[in-house]
């Protein structure tokens, strides 16, 4: 691609120590869509695991944008990720049973839209 600049993947990630577990998170992919033949639209996805050791992963999925109407937004070319943003759905996982410590199959999180 002569004369055209590549566009890099952007690198977000961040730790917190949240219930005396030290976590670390990192953006895993941007809002997209899904050329399975159904038009699905899959949100931003951040992935969240223990500091120092290999143990089940927490995927947050954030929606997909919709405008006041309930249609789809286009593809945002870089929506905001913060670490109190993530936070709070570290928190939601933990209510909602995501242990850091166990082990199997990531546990997907299809978190409450940012604010």
């Amino acid at each position: 691609m002569h004369g055209q600049k590549k566009r890099r993947k952007r690198t977000i990630e961040g730790a917190a120590i949240l219930d005396g577990h030290k976590l670390e998170w990192e953006l895993l992919s941007e809002p997209q869509y899904s050329y399975n033949g159904l038009g699905q639209r899959i949100g931003m996805r951040v992935g969240v695991r223990l500091a120092e050791a290999s143990t089940r992963e927490l995927i947050i999925e954030y929606p997909y944008p919709v405008d006041k109407n309930g249609l789809p937004k286009p593809v945002p070319l870089r929506p905001h990720v913060s670490g109190p943003m993530v936070e709070n759905s570290i928190r939601e996982a933990l209510d909602s049973g995501w242990d850091p410590r166990s082990r199997g199959k990531p546990f997907v999180l299809l978190a409450a839209k940012p604010r």
